[in-house]
């Protein structure tokens, strides 16, 4: 059984632990307090619990960037040595809101929110993915009419092999995996973003996720 910790408890970082505890994992959310512990594990899963993020880090084997991706940078550095040794599978985007609170201009122009953490946290092995969809869609993929596609980037293959073996857990079929290369191909599916808030504001939130066609 894998140890899973999520930083980051909202609806992003909630529906990923529900489906993964769902497949047997056993589940810890990171909170910035522990006060919110109660809000946090409201209706939660037995094999869900909950604790400050320095601790979820440091016990975790595996763990997932869930946080608000502007500020994922600082956060994350800040917890080098709980990361060490692990993998981070960041699902961020580093935006800045536009007017109407959707993503309007990258934070990285030029490089991304993976990259920038790979960097900073040379001993833990970043895989970007999940990051081109609605968070509905990274637990349902097969609910969409057309099959989606998820992207991963990383340096390290066995890292993105145990991470599509995650991917597969929340149901995501093999065929619809795209390992595009190293963590500099995330600045790709990071810049996928721009596009979202477009899609929303002439449809609304319906899920959705951006697909390779073939």
């Amino acid at each position: 059984m894998t140890t899973i910790g999520i930083l980051g408890a909202g609806r992003v970082g909630s529906n990923l632990a529900d489906k993964l505890a769902a497949a047997g994992h056993q589940v810890t959310l990171g909170v910035r307090s522990l006060e919110d512990t109660t809000a946090s594990t409201a209706g939660a899963a037995p094999r869900i619990t909950v604790a400050d993020q320095r601790t979820t880090a440091r016990t975790a084997d595996i763990v997932i960037n869930a946080t608000p991706g502007d500020t994922s940078l600082d956060r994350l550095t800040a917890l080098r040595t709980e990361l060490s040794g692990k993998i981070l599978i960041d699902i961020s985007n580093a935006t800045r809101d536009a007017e109407d609170g959707l993503p309007g201009d990258l934070c990285y122009p030029g490089s991304s929110l993976a990259e920038k953490l790979q960097a900073a946290l040379p001993d833990t092995h970043v895989v970007k993915t999940l990051n081109t969809m609605l968070f509905m869609v990274m637990t349902a993929p097969e609910t969409l009419a057309t099959p989606p596609t998820v992207y991963l980037s990383g340096n390290d293959g066995p890292a993105k092999k145990t991470v599509t073996d995650l991917l597969a857990d929340l149901g995501w079929q093999r065929g619809w995996m795209e390992d595009l290369g190293d963590i500099s191909t995330a600045r790709a599916t990071e810049a996928m973003i721009l596009v979202v808030p477009h899609i929303m504001r002439r449809h609304g939130f319906q899920p959705f996720a951006v697909s390779l066609a073939r």
